[in-house]
């Protein structure tokens, strides 16, 4: 029997695509990726006031397909657009609250920090992601060479500065000092991951403050991410970043967040971080560290498990 096959709509960004690309291949379906382009005028108005018509987004080259997974605010008319559209019977599953009636949609997947109810709602601890453990084992040898074998790893990993968080070289500072005092006391060799949103400063910064002790991945390299979520022993994880919380809590390793200082109200951030804190897979980085287990959280999985026996 033939796969059924996906259309996957984002914007492009890391998070979205980690997403709708996770969920994919956890329904085990052949898919092919759209970036998404809404014409000029439209990429202004609300998705509640654009017309659900093809004039107000770029072709989708993609005709064939049964399954649109779509993430972020600019995939929403295009989603409701291309099902109504298909001469098939197409299900659409949209990540994330569209800001519309959620009829348009055949699933809603959000995150439960986000409170949104429905009939068609299925509800996230934290965001779903591309992740798989098989991957993470598959490579973990890949920075085995550049560290030193005597050694235990801490690794850290980067967001990068979005409107709630000031990633000043003084904030980013202080979390380095902290980090620096744990690698002496342990003994323990960092690897520091930016991601797609670290400034180039502050790579260079971490690369300057940490020194030729520690390994800094001064490109975004997803084999290198993956190896160090293998090989580290604990993980550090700066407080901006839901996805990468969320898929490093696939290991049930000790996970410590990173703080830095909001710059405005960042509710649903801790509203997120609190749900982890519960669930005792995050604490934040203070001055020491420790061991802890937690069930191992694989939402993609579960998720598609649900969608997979409400479609068939």
């Amino acid at each position: 029997m033939s796969k059924l096959k996906g259309l996957l709509l984002t914007e492009g960004m890391h998070g979205m695509i980690s997403q709708v690309e996770g969920l994919a291949k956890a329904l085990d379906i052949d898919f092919t990726h759209h970036k998404v382009e809404l014409n000029k005028f439209w990429k202004l108005i609300p998705p509640k006031l654009t017309p659900v018509s093809d004039f107000t987004f770029n072709p989708v080259n993609s005709k064939d397909f049964d399954i649109i997974i779509s993430c972020g605010r600019k995939s929403v008319i295009p989603s409701i657009c291309l099902k109504k559209n298909s001469k098939k019977k197409v299900y659409n599953i949209h990540i994330q609250d569209p800001k519309v009636s959620l009829k348009n949609f055949d699933f809603i997947i959000a995150p439960e920090h986000d409170g949104l109810t429905g009939e068609n709602v299925i509800l996230s601890k934290g965001s779903i992601h591309y992740l798989t453990n098989e991957e993470i084992n598959n490579n973990r040898e890949y920075l085995s060479e550049r560290l030193n074998k005597e050694k235990e790893y801490l690794a850290i990993i980067i967001g990068g500065p979005n409107k709630y968080y000031d990633y000043s070289e003084q904030n980013i500072k202080k979390v380095f000092e902290k980090i620096k005092n744990i690698l002496q006391k342990n003994n323990l060799q960092a690897i520091i991951i930016p991601s797609m949103r670290t400034p180039q400063q502050i790579i260079d910064l971490s690369e300057n403050y940490f020194g030729q002790d520690h390994l800094v991945i001064k490109q975004i390299d997803k084999k290198a991410y993956l190896s160090c979520l293998s090989l580290a022993k604990y993980i550090v994880v700066t407080c901006d970043s839901i996805s990468m919380i969320s898929e490093t809590a696939l290991t049930g390793k000790p996970i410590y967040i990173a703080e830095i200082p909001a710059k405005i109200n960042d509710h649903r951030f801790k509203k997120f971080r609190d749900l982890f804190a519960k669930l005792n897979i995050i604490k934040n980085l203070d001055e020491k560290i420790e061991i802890w287990n937690y069930e191992i959280l694989d939402e993609t999985n579960r998720i598609s498990k649900e969608i997979k026996k409400k479609i068939s």
